[in-house]
Parts: C-alpha cells; sequence; structure tokens
C-alpha cells in the first residue's frame, strides 16, 4: 500500500544527534553556548554578510528589524497581502498600521504599484513619506521573497531610495536565493534591502525546529537588534536596562541542530532544483495548468512547487482533496491578509493580481527526501486529475448540445 507523501518535512540527516547530545552534556542548553556563535558564523558566511543574530522566529527577526526602523503606534508599514500573515502581524506588535500591496507574476510584491502608490497616494514633507488619507507616516516596506523565488529588489530598492523607505527582506522562505545577473548579481535574498529575516522552521529547507535569524546593512543595528533580543542587558549581573527587551534569542540547542542543517543546506538546494526540474518535465503540457516559474536571472533555492491552476475547471480545494484521498499531501496558498479579520479596515491598494492567484495556485509536495519514484507518483495522479477533469468538460458540452 502506498504510503502518504507529505507536503514538506524536515530532513534530520547528518550530524544534528550529535551537535544537540554534545551541547546537553556541556549543559548549555539555553540561550548561551558555543553552537550560537557558530550559527551565526556560518549563516553569515553562507550569505556573505559580515554577521547575523540568531533568534527564536522568523516573526521575531521582523519584529527587531521594524524595531530598528523606528515604527512606532500610528506609523504605517507598506506589506505584501499575498503571503502568510505572520510577515504582517510585527507590524500591529508595534501598534501600527499595514498598508497591503499586490503582487506581480512572481507572487512577490509589485513594484510598479508599490512606485504608482507612492506618487499618488502619498506626499513628501521634510524627507519623509505620509499617506494623504491617514496623514501616516510610512516608515518601512516589507518584502517578502514568496515560495523562495526573489522579488524585483532593483525597482523596490529604486522606490526605497526615492521614498526614503526601510526595506525588510522577508526571506523565510528565500535562504539560499541569489541574483544571476543585474545590479545585485551575487546578492543573496535578505542582504539587499537593510535588514533580512530568516525562519527555520520545521517546513523550511533548513529547520532549527523553531527559530530565526536577522542581518542588516549596518553593523551597529544588528548589535542592537540581538541586544534587543536577549532583554536590553546593559549590566547582565547587576540586572540594568535602559530599553524594553525582548526573549527573542535562539537557544543553543537550537543552534546545535542549526550548525547540522547549514552542513547540508548546498545539497538540499541541489535535491530541491533538481525535484522542481522533474516535475517541470512531467507535468508539461497539461490542460490543467502549469508549474510556476521562478523569476529569470535568479538562482532560487526552489523552497515550495506551486502549480497554477488554469481554465477555471477545478478548484484548488477540490484538486487538494482529491489528491489527499491518494495520500498526497498539498496545500493552498494563503488566504489574503487584508480580507482577514484583524486587517479588514486597513488599506489595500488595487489589490487583483494577488486575488486572482490565491485562487488558482496549489503546492505540491516538496521535503528533501523526495524520491523519483514519489514525484512521479504525484506526476501520474496529477495527470489522472487532468483527464478526469476534461472528461467531465467533454460530458457538460455533450449534455448542452443535447439540451
Amino acid at each position: 500500500m502506498d504510503q502518504m507523501i507529505p507536503l514538506s518535512i524536515p530532513n534530520f540527516e547528518g550530524n544534528e544527534e550529535t551537535y544537540v547530545l554534545d551541547a546537553v552534556r556541556e549543559g548549555w542548553v539555553s540561550t548561551g553556548g558555543a553552537y550560537i556563535a557558530e550559527f551565526e558564523n556560518r549563516l553569515a558566511g553562507f550569505l556573505h554578510t559580515p554577521a547575523a543574530a540568531a533568534c527564536q522566529s522568523g516573526t521575531s527577526a521582523i519584529h527587531l528589524a521594524l524595531l530598528e526602523c523606528g515604527v512606532r503606534p500610528g506609523d504605517s508599514v507598506i506589506v505584501p497581502t499575498l503571503t502568510f500573515i505572520a510577515a504582517v502581524n510585527p507590524v500591529r506588535y508595534q501598534y501600527a498600521n499595514p498598508i497591503f500591496m499586490d503582487c506581480d507574476e512572481s507572487l512577490c510584491m509589485d513594484p510598479a504599484k508599490l512606485k504608482r502608490f507612492c506618487e499618488e497616494e502619498c506626499e513628501q514633507r521634510d524627507g519623509k513619506l505620509y499617506h494623504k488619507k491617514t496623514q501616516s507616516e510610512i516608515k518601512a516596506v516589507v518584502v517578502v521573497h514568496i515560495f523562495g523565488n526573489m522579488a524585483d529588489m532593483e525597482r523596490i530598492m529604486d522606490v526605497a531610495d526615492e521614498y526614503g523607505l526601510r526595506v525588510i527582506e522577508d526571506a523565510t522562505e528565500a535562504l539560499g536565493t541569489y541574483y544571476l545577473e543585474g545590479r545585485y548579481k551575487g546578492k543573496y535574498a535578505g542582504t539587499i534591502g537593510d535588514y533580512g529575516a530568516y525562519s527555520f522552521n520545521g517546513n523550511k529547507i533548513i529547520t532549527t525546529g523553531g527559530g530565526g535569524a536577522v542581518v542588516a546593512r549596518d553593523g551597529a543595528h544588528l548589535e542592537h537588534m540581538k541586544y534587543l533580543s536577549t532583554q536590553a542587558k546593559d549590566d547582565p549581573h547587576f540586572y540594568v536596562h535602559h530599553e524594553v527587551g525582548y526573549n527573542y534569542r535562539m537557544t543553543n540547542v537550537q543552534a546545535a541542530i542549526g550548525v547540522a542543517q547549514l552542513e547540508k543546506l548546498p545539497e538540499f538546494i541541489e535535491r530541491k532544483q533538481r525535484n522542481y526540474a522533474l516535475y517541470r518535465e512531467l507535468l508539461c503540457d497539461m490542460e490543467l495548468g502549469r508549474m510556476f516559474d521562478f523569476r529569470a536571472g535568479t538562482s532560487s533555492n526552489k523552497w515550495f512547487y506551486a502549480f497554477e491552476l488554469s481554465g477555471g475547471r477545478i478548484s484548488a480545494r477540490e484538486a487538494i482533496k482529491a489528491l489527499a484521498r491518494e495520500k498526497i499531501q498539498t496545500r493552498a496558498i494563503w488566504e489574503l491578509i487584508h480580507e482577514q479579520t484583524p486587517y479588514r479596515e486597513d488599506t489595500a491598494y488595487q489589490i487583483e493580481k494577488a486575488a486572482a492567484y490565491q485562487k488558482r495556485i496549489v503546492n505540491l509536495p516538496c521535503s528533501t527526501q523526495l524520491t523519483q519514484r514519489d514525484i512521479c507518483r504525484v506526476a501520474e495522479q496529477m495527470k489522472r486529475l487532468n483527464e478526469s477533469v476534461l472528461k467531465a468538460g467533454s460530458m457538460e458540452q455533450e449534455n448542452r448540445s443535447d439540451r
């Protein structure tokens, strides 16, 4: 009997157990220990950035970046509507207001609409950008690199520079994605803007269980975020604190797992890329839809494999249920955040493409443990679904003719 093919699960085939046991035997299991520094150094080396600060989650990384941007109650931050809600919630942690932006054909933020919004809906005063409708100052833009794709950072950075906006890159899904050409050739997702956030949740390309990291263009800013992540201790011996801090530091046990995972990261990326290529080969020329492309001129980590349904023949929900019956776990893309209960009263600017893509995307199994047999089995069920949908459409057409 066929086993369930999961959507995305962690892969522990390296030195995870060895390093974790070492951390436990040494007694360093909390937010101190050598593995934290080693993980930060290895991550920074991989990203070709001077340093990195390990923290508890991608969400906490974004929150620290917003704090460093000076986002305060009443300010506004431009965010995508097509993303996981964790990219937006930290804006509300600061009692600030998200302004929701549409996506382009990459599923990432649309730079053309971002520019148009700044030109037509905002005004500059004393070097700062204000939303005309609410009169709130817009402090930053959160750009999410969806599914390991790369947003159009050249155009987004041009807009940010023109209007004095800080850029936070949510690279939680894009560790290892980088530009092959252009102004940012060789630059990794998360290292182009002012700040970059990473996640090591259980379904990411590498994991520490929970966990995240933040990087910054300015080394002093990174040190300040690290300081805030450890309860802002000015004198840890006599418990002196000059700022409000947070319990956001990664633990040594998590970092021990992370060091082992980083050792496997290049291989995991190669597997993701190879498996995506096989999916594309097997699922080409299907009336049901197509494998979603990644941006030209980039090398993507191919974290998630999105299949775009076309023609309105079947809904994403119906496709997910049909594949589940064959023990294949798939997932829809997220509901649009500006339509979620906590954010319905916030500004959403010309949301069009995101609404269309939200109805059509199904994510296929993408774990690094996937075998060729697994992928062929998924592809075969997709082809059967394609045939059944075409057959149903043909029968419906015949019935209409009979009438």
